[in-house]
């Protein structure tokens, strides 16, 4: 095989799989950059993850509807985060501790509540998932096609959401608004503005955003519902925030940087390589280890952030 054909293809290969796995990352990362911009920490988006993924599998599989089985996620989310909402919010509970029991908790009912579904049905039952959408002329560009415009339509929207969310947060009131509520609540309900409204509208966005990543993981990428579906890539969205500082663009970045090693160590198993692939997993969090100890840079978070508020 000619080397300069291997090595396109590996590239090609590589960077296509870098995008397609880096989708529901940034998913997820978008929706905790809103929640942590208001000033609360949703450790809890891991087990968000895994209902909507639950959810969606089973509304895509019982109807045949990819997007019912999307809205399905989303309103598994819209409904794990009114809870998380009350209890950091309202209830001001610790965070870390609410959201690592609302974790275990998600994975306890998920796994009952998936065979309580399936009944007495053997084996793994697939769902119906979305196909390929080559976007016409792009996607026959040389090398940059296939690596950006042969993708299920969840990748091109999440790109959209993407930069809905950096303008949202740059270019309107609510984003300045949430802002400022993360950095100085005090000082913003002095201005005029519902602290706890804007908190919960942060979780909530948060957790939306989180079911509609479970969703993607089963109806783009996996086809079927398993207690390790989302493996802990709620906990990589959380390390994408910090690692992007807060910013939709940059998490983007971030994203991809995770998605790209853990495409590389897929990639790679079908060559002969020395270098074993849990290295390979494990450069991205050494990264972010480096960006949160302000090595590669100051990592500004914001300053109320897990900072209970409460009018006096």
């Amino acid at each position: 095989m000619d080397v300069d054909f291997a090595l396109t293809a590996f590239l090609t290969g590589w960077l296509a799989a870098t995008v397609r796995l880096a989708g529901p990352l940034l998913l997820a990362a978008l929706g905790e950059l809103f929640a942590e911009r208001a000033g609360v920490l949703n450790i809890g988006i891991e087990g968000v993850m895994l209902l909507g993924a639950l959810v969606a599998w089973w509304a895509a599989w019982s109807t045949g509807s990819l997007w019912l089985g999307m809205l399905g996620g989303m309103a598994a989310g819209l409904t794990a985060g009114g809870f998380l909402g009350f209890m950091y919010v309202t209830a001001q509970a610790s965070q870390v501790v609410v959201g690592v029991i609302f974790n275990i908790f998600a994975l306890g009912l998920a796994s009952y509540a998936y065979r309580l579904i399936l009944g007495g049905a053997s084996g793994a039952q697939t769902a119906v998932m979305f196909s390929v959408l080559p976007i016409p002329l792009l996607s026959e560009i040389p090398f940059l096609g296939p690596i950006l415009f042969r993708h299920t339509p969840l990748v091109y929207l999440t790109a959209l959401v993407a930069a809905g969310a950096w303008f949202v947060l740059r270019r309107t009131s609510f984003g300045l608004n949430l802002r400022a509520v993360g950095e100085n609540p005090r000082a913003a309900d002095t201005a005029g503005l519902d602290v706890t409204a804007y908190r919960y509208a942060g979780v909530l966005i948060s957790c939306v955003a989180a079911g509609a990543a479970g969703a993607y993981l089963v109806l783009a990428q996996v086809g079927q519902f398993r207690e390790t579906v989302v493996s802990g890539q709620g906990f990589i969205a959380l390390a994408i925030v910090i690692f992007g500082r807060w910013d939709p663009l940059r998490a983007a970045i971030a994203a991809l940087i995770f998605g790209a090693a853990d495409a590389l160590q897929l990639t790679l198993q079908i060559f002969t390589s020395g270098v074993p692939p849990q290295l390979l997993l494990a450069l991205p969090y050494l990264v972010t280890i480096l960006a949160m100890s302000g090595l590669i840079g100051k990592a500004d978070q914001p300053e109320s952030l897990m900072v209970p508020y409460s009018r006096e």
